[in-house]
């Protein structure tokens, strides 16, 4: 491990210095692992792809403020988050989009959504989600934030949080059910 981290101290200080190959070879090491981050918080690929390069941007720009004193693809993918935040916070103004009637929402286990809904289209599910209520989603379940430090990143209130977040689990329980539905008829009519 230390020849690998010494490796990573040289492409960064290449980085650095302004070396084009350098700075290739580590968006080709870390920007596979950083486009699933970017396309948990886009509606589509190309967004994702327009943060990514948003992120890598910054992440040229503030190489020589990484201390080594954690994971260098943490402190990367903390770049990616905060461009996300960014890109939403310059579209959108974060406050509840959808008024939500109260849902008769039918409990699914975990395991049926699993074996029954592939990745991809979970990851079509929330990427269809409102801006706001994606975010805040995103931000609660994949990073860990409590609403409170969600609140405070955003610049949105707690409740607001909260809100956003609920809603969207409806949306994504309503998403889901009904793929399940149309599973199962597909299986009884095939």
């Amino acid at each position: 491990m230390p020849d690998f981290l010494e490796k990573t101290k040289e492409l960064i200080q290449s980085c650095i210095e302004g070396d084009r190959n350098a700075q290739s070879r580590l968006y080709e090491l870390y920007a596979p692992k950083m486009f699933p981050v970017c396309l948990r918080y886009a509606k589509n690929r190309e967004e994702a792809e327009e943060i990514i390069q948003e992120g890598f941007v910054k992440v040229f720009k503030s190489l020589h403020s990484f201390k080594f004193a954690g994971s260098f693809e943490g402190w990367i993918r903390k770049i990616m988050l905060y461009t996300s935040i960014a890109h939403y916070r310059a579209k959108i103004k974060l406050h509840p989009v959808i008024n939500i009637e109260t849902a008769d929402i039918q409990g699914v286990k975990s395991e049926d959504i699993i074996g029954r809904i592939g990745e991809k289209e979970l990851l079509k599910m929330v990427q269809a989600l409102p801006p706001a209520y994606r975010l805040v989603f995103n931000l609660y379940v994949f990073e860990g934030l409590k609403h409170r430090e969600i609140a405070q990143e955003l610049g949105i209130s707690e409740g607001t949080s909260k809100s956003n977040f609920f809603d969207a689990k409806v949306i994504l329980q309503r998403a889901v059910a009904n793929s399940m539905k149309i599973a199962n008829q597909n299986s009884l009519n095939g």
